[in-house]
C-alpha cells in the first residue's frame, strides 16, 4: 500500500514523503498512530502544506534536543553481569535498563522506544543509536562485563574473541583456497594418464 507520511519516520521517510509499506504496517502501526494516511489523490495535494509545516516543526525540535544530544553522544555506561565462559549472559540489559541508566547519569528521559538496540545478551562494548529526533541520533557505548571484573576487561575479551574468530575465518578460507587449487592441478595430471591409454586402445 502507498502512504503519505504526516510525520518524521525513523528509517522509513520524512512528513511529505509518500512510501510503499507492507499493508500490516500501515494498517497495524502508521495509520492508527497518526503517522501517515492513505496516499489518495486528496492527500496528494496536501504534500508541500505537510512539508512545510513539518520542516518548521523538525527545526524546533532540533534546537531543542541539541542539548540533550551533546550530552548523551559518546557517553559510557557500563553494566556488570553474570556471564558463562563464552560471554553469553545469564539474561540480558533490556533497552529500558538503558533508558534509566541515561537518565541516572545525565538527567535525561529518554523512552526506550527511542533507543535501536535489542535486548543486549553478551559480554563486550555495544554500541547504541538514541533516535531523538529524525536528524539527531547520537551513539553511545553500553560496556557490558562480567561481576567483579572492570569494563576495560570486558572490552579486551570482546577484541580477543573477536580477533580469533577473524583468524579463524580467515584459516577457514585459506584452507578452502588451497583445496581449490589442489583439485585444479590434479585435473591436467589425470588428462594426461588417459590418453596414453586411447593411443594404446586404438593400436
Amino acid at each position: 500500500m502507498k502512504v503519505l507520511l504526516l510525520k518524521d519516520v525513523y528509517k522509513l521517510g520524512r512528513a511529505g514523503d509518500v512510501k510503499k509499506v507492507a499493508d500490516g504496517y500501515g494498517r497495524n502501526y502508521l495509520l492508527p498512530q497518526g503517522l501517515a494516511v492513505l496516499a489518495t489523490a486528496g492527500a496528494l495535494k496536501q504534500v508541500e502544506k505537510i512539508r512545510t509545516t513539518a520542516a518548521v516543526s523538525r527545526q524546533a525540535l532540533n534546537q531543542e534536543m541539541s542539548g540533550v544530544a551533546e550530552k548523551i553522544a559518546g557517553m559510557q555506561l557500563a553494566f556488570p553481569a553474570k556471564a558463562g565462559e563464552t560471554g553469553k549472559l545469564y539474561g540480558s540489559i533490556t533497552p529500558q535498563m538503558i533508558a534509566d541508566a541515561i537518565k541516572a547519569k545525565v538527567g535525561v528521559e529518554v523512552d526506550r522506544h527511542q533507543l535501536d538496540v535489542q535486548p543486549i545478551r553478551t559480554l563486550g562494548d555495544h554500541k547504541v543509536h538514541v533516535r531523538l529526533t529524525v536528524d539527531l541520533i547520537p551513539e553511545l557505548s553500553v560496556i557490558v562485563h562480567r561481576e567483579g571484573e572492570t569494563p576495560e576487561m570486558a572490552i579486551a575479551e570482546a577484541a580477543a574473541e573477536a580477533e580469533a574468530e577473524a583468524e579463524a575465518e580467515a584459516a577457514a578460507k585459506a584452507a578452502a583456497k588451497a583445496e581449490a587449487k589442489a583439485e585444479a592441478d590434479a585435473e591436467p595430471e589425470e588428462a594426461e594418464e588417459t590418453e596414453p591409454e586411447a593411443a594404446e586402445q586404438e593400436a
